[in-house]
């Protein structure tokens, strides 16, 4: 039977691939990639990765995404069609380009059981019996675990919940979330229309970063009233320059003891800045 592998490999930095990661890319024989029109400066990444990391005689085979409306008026009917599409499109693929007994896998950026389809989209294939395989699942650093190394923050307060979403397709979550004042620590990931400029600002802290675990990446932090459009204009020079952005975000209601994101992690500035606020 076919043995597949769903690789989480990080959110940018090749030092982040776990040593399962490490293994399951060695004993690979066929790496299958959505081709989704990636970034030149990811793709140079994932081939790194690759040399680094895979077997000797390995093959990738590129699927072409299928299209997909991005302003569809029923935004689940959509995705659903697309991944009922990409799913033809890799069993098709699995059927021609791997063997019955051979060793595949799919490389996720970040971890495949956070906003990705692919598991999706596999389960969906076994489910039709179109095509046996055994599946193993490689967990991998998201890009908000790579957020908080960079600002060197945890998530939340001492025993506070969290909400994590998108501010893609939901800005209302983010709008509701921001208005409850049971809700904290809001982690917002696929935000392509800057959700955070929609939300009251009071009282709220934000954590940005953008390219995590890359040479371009940027970070900024601090009061959301003060620093949002700061962001906003570091995003769009950002995705000129580049010509894409992966960004996230955590919004917090209060992050007392937490001077690093304005003091550059300086020990003397923060010092002085607890000393003062103590005072």
């Amino acid at each position: 039977m076919r043995s597949l592998s769903v690789i989480g490999i990080g959110a940018g930095n090749p030092d982040h691939l776990t040593l399962g990661a490490v293994r399951a890319m060695g004993s690979t024989e066929v790496f299958f990639v959505l081709d989704k029109g990636t970034a030149p400066e990811l793709l140079a990444l994932r081939a790194t990765m690759l040399d680094h990391h895979a077997a000797r005689g390995h093959r990738v085979v590129a699927i072409t995404d299928p299209a997909r409306d991005r302003n569809p008026a029923n935004y689940r009917e959509e995705v659903e069609r697309w991944h009922h599409a990409r799913a033809t499109r890799v069993a098709h693929a699995l059927t021609h380009e791997l063997s019955d007994s051979g060793v595949g896998a799919f490389l996720v950026w970040g971890d495949p059981c956070l906003y990705d389809s692919t598991l999706r989209v596999l389960e969906h294939i076994r489910s039709t019996g179109e095509v046996a395989f055994d599946l193993t699942v490689i967990p991998g650093i998201t890009s908000i675990q790579a957020l908080a190394a960079s600002h060197q923050i945890p998530w939340h307060g001492i025993g506070e919940p969290m909400l994590i979403t998108t501010g893609r397709q939901h800005a209302a979550d983010l709008l509701s979330a921001s208005d409850d004042p049971g809700v904290a620590n809001i982690l917002v990931m696929l935000d392509g229309r800057n959700a955070f400029t929609e939300i009251d600002p009071t009282g709220w802290e934000i954590r940005w970063g953008a390219y995590l675990g890359t040479a371009a990446e940027i970070t900024i932090a601090g009061p959301l009233a003060e620093v949002a459009d700061r962001i906003v204009a570091a995003r769009t020079a950002a995705r000129a320059q580049h010509g894409w952005i992966m960004d996230t975000y955590l919004l917090r209601r209060d992050f007392r003891g937490d001077f690093q994101g304005d003091f550059q992690g300086d020990p003397l500035a923060i010092a002085v800045a607890i000393e003062d606020r103590a005072t």
